[in-house]
């Protein structure tokens, strides 16, 4: 049988300084090929449910493949909505190597990306991050962006109180500054960094309560019916995505102001490989206004999952 990594060895496999490196090296490099993923309709009627394939690979020596249920009903079966494993290859032999829990990693590398598209879009002396959201990414959200910023503030604002309380008494079992935040506004216009992780269909972050110098993360919304920002944010800020082709096929944030005629495709200022690749600039002043928009790509898996086995 092929190993089987679950959360405690991707976590332990997974420090967030070297993984930031290495997927700053690899979309610097531009040497893994990774197609958009594909998306299908599996669920029956009455429990709709999506599978996202999402593969990737480097020629003669990795290949993998990211396999995501996405199942919304699940709340009422007491289940969490999204499922998902990652199998890695040989790339010379094509035989499998390792199975991967895909929601550990997907959680490391999602909060990775983030944190390597601070590095270059937030202010260096940020020191308030204020988390939206209470699933299980926003924990990894704080850790990451406290090893590229001195954060020494976390908001946590959630729709439930008793869940954002839960998540900042979490946060600060682990070591982090972290309070519960009972209003949205506040918490925003407080910020340095909003990291924002929901699949919300309405925008929770509005250009209005966002201060200069603000670098905003937008990290769920991974649909076209969903969105976290409204037009007037997109509109004021320069925005980066982690890669063009998935963020403009897929991001609500960005294709709901194109399609209102609120923004164009053609003020997007650049995307993870142009950063690392030193083709794009990113932060240009202290009282600028960046966004970075992810929708999630299959190369910080194949990065994360060669890491995790020792590919």
């Amino acid at each position: 049988m092929i190993p089987f990594f679950d959360t405690g060895a991707v976590e332990a496999a997974l420090a967030y300084p070297q993984l930031i490196e290495a997927l700053r090296e690899a979309f610097a490099t531009g040497d893994i090929e990774a197609p958009v993923r594909t998306a299908h309709e599996v669920g029956a009627p009455e429990a709709p449910g999506r599978l996202l394939a999402m593969p990737a690979w480097r020629r003669g020596d990795v290949v993998g493949v990211k396999l995501v249920n996405d199942f919304p009903g699940n709340a009422g079966r007491g289940l969490g909505a999204v499922h998902a494993v990652y199998i890695l290859f040989d790339g010379t032999t094509g035989a499998p190597r390792a199975m991967i829990d895909g929601e550990a990693l997907t959680n490391r590398r999602t909060a990775a990306a983030s944190a390597l598209a601070s590095g270059y879009l937030s202010r260096p002396d940020s020191a308030v991050l204020t988390l939206i959201g209470t699933g299980h990414l926003g924990p990894a959200l704080a850790h990451a962006h406290g090893m590229v910023r001195p954060i020494r503030r976390i908001l946590v604002w959630g729709r439930a109180v008793a869940r954002a309380e839960a998540v900042a008494a979490r946060l600060r079992g682990e070591g982090l500054p972290a309070e519960a935040a009972a209003d949205l506004t506040a918490a925003v216009a407080a910020a340095d960094i909003v990291s924002c992780a929901t699949t919300s269909t309405e925008p929770l972050v509005r250009g209005r309560d966002v201060r200069p110098g603000t670098h905003v993360d937008l990290v769920g919304a991974f649909t076209p019916a969903m969105r976290e920002s409204d037009d007037a944010l997109i509109r004021a800020a320069r925005v980066y995505v982690d890669t063009r082709d998935g963020a403009l096929r897929e991001a609500g944030d960005l294709t709901q102001p194109i399609a209102a005629g609120a923004w164009s495709a053609d003020r997007l200022a650049g995307d993870l490989r142009d950063l690392c690749g030193g083709r794009r600039e990113g932060r240009r002043g202290a009282d600028e206004i960046t966004v970075f928009k992810s929708v999630g790509a299959s190369l910080e898996d194949l990065v994360a999952a060669s890491l995790v086995v020792g590919a």
